[in-house]
């Protein structure tokens, strides 16, 4: 989402907030306690899981094995729903021309850097970039060229659905700033 006034740009960034973050902590949480109850239901040899069959199921190694991966699934999914909790990555990029300052915020993780803020001057900005990289996993990124400085990702690399929408974003951005656009 951008917006826009005379002098001022702000562009807010999806953090770990997303669909696709939900979809895939939940198939982690449902998978490994699915694991995690039919490695438990060998060692008690009851069904705790009642289309499976305890007796299937040897407790010495499956069991444990079993319970190891619905173990190590929850602490990842647990991971995962932390990170949408605290919208890890979320924020936003506020250019504002009257103060002639450029503004970058994102959230992190919990601790003595949580806030991350980091300010640049306008006038050392020298180029929008754009890293476009097609195939089986591709990457679409947009970056900021700074003076003296290596360049800085303004967006994540799932962020862009289509190579225009991308275009797009880079263009507004480059008439904003005055600045030329380099890449694709």
């Amino acid at each position: 989402m951008n917006l826009q006034v005379d002098y001022i740009r702000l562009d807010l960034i999806t953090g770990s907030r997303r669909i696709s973050n939900f979809c895939w902590a939940f198939v982690l949480l449902f998978g490994a306690l699915g694991f995690f109850f039919v490695g438990f239901s060998s060692y008690l040899q009851k069904n705790l899981i009642s289309f499976l069959s305890a007796e299937q199921i040897l407790f010495i190694p499956q069991g444990i094995v079993m319970c190891f991966y619905g173990i190590a699934g929850l602490f990842i999914s647990f991971y995962l729903w932390c990170t949408i909790f605290l919208n890890v990555g979320s924020g936003y990029n506020k250019f504002d021309k009257k103060k002639g300052i450029f503004s970058i915020f994102r959230w992190g993780f919990p601790g003595k850097n949580r806030r991350i803020f980091i300010q640049f001057l306008i006038k050392d900005i020298q180029a929008i970039r754009m890293e476009v990289q097609e195939g089986f996993l591709s990457r679409r990124v947009l970056y900021i060229k700074i003076k003296g400085q290596q360049d800085i990702p303004l967006s994540r690399v799932e962020e862009y659905l289509t190579l225009r929408e991308m275009e797009d974003k880079a263009a507004e951005l480059a008439r904003f700033l005055k600045v030329s656009i380099e890449g694709i």
